[in-house]
């Protein structure tokens, strides 16, 4: 009993004393943060404060407008450039008028939600995989209550690896479900099967549109994809990096025309999976000398090690969308290329201005 208690005393000292140390600690780096800013820094809060009291006490908002224009003027100009690059870039959403809302909220859902290059969809799996189940989900139950039709974005990727070559709606796909792809690949097989447990259980409408490689403006810079990689690569003069040999194709479409096809897609009576994309094939390494040579300068191609479950061929077989959409991408290769290579030489450029 005596130990136990001599023990709890030691401890509730020790205690006592970090403490104490802690707050003396505390105290004096507070008080050297203080007098480095110096007096300047000093006096511009005790105005802060002294106009916040003002205001309190006697309702004085002149002074508190005075103080914030003082501190927000020097970043005036940059935040004015910000509103122009921004309202440029993305305009203005037109919304409806609150009766309209009312009277019929929406009769058309396009669920494009999800990341879509592999660096950016294998960085966090499990939100990936969330989002094209849950997300999905959510979307279509939406659609149920509304009486919307649903649009689902998928993606070439549902058929994998592929062992058929072109690809049509019909073949079933080879994908590896437990690689580093699968979050992707998987979770939007998961959605299609979704959509049309839906259509059978809950009578909704929905289109499901099979993506292939799509390019064009306003791609991220550090994408990760194929087209933006290269671009930039070469834009900064920078070694243009191939995974493994270059010899696998993919087929680009501009992204204008993949917008023309997801609302024929929509607009039509096809319930079905429908491929969207250009059956123009290239190999990566030919796609590759594409850019380079439209680009121009010193950039070298250079091959690194082969990403892990890599399609071999891409290609995909648009006959359905031809004959049911009338539809078939009209945006030669090289026009968008230079359109998309124009957008990313002033996003280099804004970049390096920054700086």
């Amino acid at each position: 009993m005596n130990v136990t208690s001599s023990a709890m005393a030691l401890t509730v000292k020790r205690f006592r004393y970090v403490f104490i140390v802690s707050v003396i600690l505390a105290l004096i780096l507070i008080l050297f943060g203080r007098l480095g800013r110096g007096e300047d820094t000093v006096e511009q809060e005790e105005r802060c404060y002294s106009a916040y009291h003002c205001r309190a006490d006697t309702g004085n908002l002149n002074r508190m407008d005075s103080v914030i224009n003082e501190v927000v003027k020097p970043l005036q100009k940059r935040i004015e450039e910000l509103e122009k690059l921004s309202m440029k870039k993305f305009p203005e959403v037109r919304k409806l008028p609150e009766i309209e809302r009312k009277k019929n909220p929406v009769d058309q859902i396009y669920h494009l939600a999800c990341p879509a290059s592999p660096p950016n969809y294998m960085y966090n799996p499990i939100k990936t995989i969330k989002t094209s189940s849950i997300g999905t989900l959510n979307m279509l139950g939406l659609a149920r209550r509304v009486k919307a039709r649903l649009l689902l974005a998928s993606t070439s990727e549902v058929y994998g690896d592929p062992q058929e070559h072109p690809q049509n709606e019909e073949y079933w796909g080879h994908v590896n479900p437990i690689g580093p792809r699968a979050c992707y690949d998987e979770g939007k097989r998961v959605a299609e099967t979704m959509c049309y447990a839906y259509a059978k259980q809950e009578n909704v409408e929905v289109r499901v549109a099979r993506i292939f490689n799509t390019f064009g403006p306003r791609m991220h810079m550090n994408d990760g994809r194929v087209v933006s990689n290269f671009i930039i690569q070469s834009l900064k003069g920078e070694p243009i990096t191939i995974f493994g040999s270059g010899k696998q194709t993919r087929s680009f479409q501009y992204v204008s025309d993949l917008v023309a096809g997801m609302i024929a897609l929509m607009n039509s009576n096809i319930s079905s999976p429908v491929n969207l994309g250009n059956s123009e094939e290239h190999t990566i390494m030919d796609f590759a000398n594409i850019i380079k040579e439209k680009i121009g300068g010193d950039s070298k191609i250079t091959n690194i090690e082969a990403a892990e479950d890599d399609p071999k061929r891409r290609k995909p077989d648009i006959a359905k969308a031809k004959k049911h959409l009338k539809w078939e991408p009209i945006v030669p290769l090289s026009d968008g290329l230079e359109k998309t290579i124009d957008y990313f030489r002033e996003e280099v450029k804004l970049l390096q201005n920054r700086r």
